[in-house]
């Protein structure tokens, strides 16, 4: 018998397979904006699947993004505000998002529209 710890694994594990799968076989972009939330900070980088490297990275333990709670949705947009900058000065116009398990809703709809806002097309 599965316990159900273990079901919940076995479902964020196929939701992260199939948005990333998603990404994967319909995207024509060569970057891919892969988000990391957690209770008390958020992540945010920039991946260049082409080469399989990190291009660009930014979170709320970085003392120029945000000096409020990093678990908030002002520190998400200040993020996303900071990575989409980081884009456009490399050049980067578009991306595509990897939300992960989580759901397009509050701090990771927050970070996806302050990038969009500032300059990368998602």
């Amino acid at each position: 018998m599965v316990s159900n710890i273990k079901r919940q694994q076995l479902r964020r594990k196929r939701r992260v397979n199939r948005v990333r799968n998603s990404i994967r076989r319909c995207s024509t972009r060569q970057y891919r904006l892969s988000v990391f939330r957690s209770n008390s900070n958020i992540y945010a980088q920039l991946i260049d699947d082409a080469k399989g490297i990190t291009v660009c990275a930014v979170n709320t333990l970085q003392g120029s993004v945000s000096n409020a709670n990093g678990g908030s949705v002002a520190a998400a947009t200040q993020v996303g505000t900071r990575i989409a900058e980081l884009a456009v000065g490399l050049n980067i116009k578009e991306a595509a998002l990897d939300r992960g398990a989580y759901r397009y809703h509050g701090r990771i709809a927050a970070l996806a529209d302050a990038a969009r806002a500032a300059g990368l097309n998602l």
